[in-house]
């Protein structure tokens, strides 16, 4: 398995609308698997291919205490909402971002498995807000679309100098230790 790189906004990528998946063999199951060591690395909760920069309907969930319940959703489809709730979210494309948005509290649900098998699901709770919040993403939506637009330049700014702080302290040379820096 490989842990994969997670892109993150404003990467434009991530506008990008996902392709249906019509093959499934074992590089699809390696791309899931991929996804799934890479979303309990990062650590969270649910990961879209559009977010690893594989642009197709594939999504990985666990929203289980002891990370050991994976869900996939290929090619998903909302059949019916219910309700209306607002909780507070993340994303892993926004690190270190969290607000209130929106969401059905329930949702009736239809996705295919890995092996191209088709179910539908009745889904509440977290699991209904995550399958939600990671299929915007395979519409190229992220949670910060649903803020105001002075939050998103807020967050853009925020994120913006994060990056240049990490680059610049990756890029700074390294000294080298001799017995006088040590106490």
């Amino acid at each position: 398995m490989t842990k994969l790189a997670i892109l993150e906004y404003p990467d434009p990528r991530l506008r990008t609308k996902a392709a249906p998946v019509t093959v499934f063999d074992a590089a699809l199951k390696r791309q899931i698997a991929d996804m799934l060591e890479t979303m309990y690395a990062a650590p969270g909760i649910g990961l879209a291919a559009t977010q690893v920069d594989w642009h197709y309907r594939l999504i990985v969930i666990d929203v289980s205490e002891d990370q050991k319940q994976p869900q996939v959703f290929i090619n998903p489809q909302i059949l019916e909402r219910q309700g209306e709730a607002a909780g507070e979210e993340g994303c892993l494309s926004v690190p270190g971002i969290f607000d209130d948005v929106k969401r059905a509290q329930k949702i009736r649900a239809r996705a295919q498995d890995a092996d191209g098998r088709t179910h539908e699901f009745e889904l509440d709770g977290m699991l209904a807000v995550c399958l939600q919040h990671e299929m915007d993403h395979l519409e190229g939506r992220l949670f910060v679309d649903y803020l105001s637009e002075l939050k998103r330049q807020r967050i853009r700014k925020r994120l913006d100098k994060e990056r240049r702080e990490r680059d610049a302290s990756r890029a700074a040379p390294r000294r080298q230790r001799t017995p006088e820096h040590v106490l």
